[in-house]
């Protein structure tokens, strides 16, 4: 389905994996702030955006989730100076799974998120929706 508009008919699902420490309260101000982003965005918790699995990713997509976003713990991490960049890989990884099964890359998307960073949280996921209105379902028929 990809490049079919879908209109607003179609609400995706969003999987949002967030940091304990660095991005998991910028989500929770956007909720307390009452900010408004899509209501399909389920926000995961971990530890370190760098844990999160390729094959996770996939499977998130595969499983229904039109899209998955990582809040990435950026130069604040505290366990791994690299943070960033072994999420940016994990990212890239994920992009040619999913590419090599069927599904656009542009399905997971990556953005530092801190933990003032409502808004910007906010806006990243009316975005991102936006854009998978426009992939259409992920899901295979």
């Amino acid at each position: 389905m990809a490049g079919t508009t879908q209109g607003q008919d179609f609400s995706p699902k969003i999987l949002a994996f967030s940091t304990n420490n660095i991005s998991d309260p910028g989500v929770d101000l956007a909720g307390s702030a009452h900010l408004h982003y899509p209501p399909q965005v389920m926000v995961i918790s971990l530890p370190c955006s760098s844990g999160v699995r390729p094959e996770w990713i996939v499977r998130a997509v595969e499983k229904g989730f039109d899209g998955v976003f990582l809040a990435a713990d950026g130069e604040e991490c505290a366990y791994l100076p690299d943070c960033a960049e072994r999420t940016a890989h994990i990212v890239q990884k994920a992009q040619q799974l999913l590419q090599s099964r069927g599904h656009d890359p542009q399905r997971v998307r990556m953005a530092a998120i801190c933990s003032v960073c409502a808004e910007p949280f906010t806006r990243h996921m009316q975005e991102f929706a936006a854009s998978l209105r426009q992939l259409g379902p992920a899901r295979k028929g």
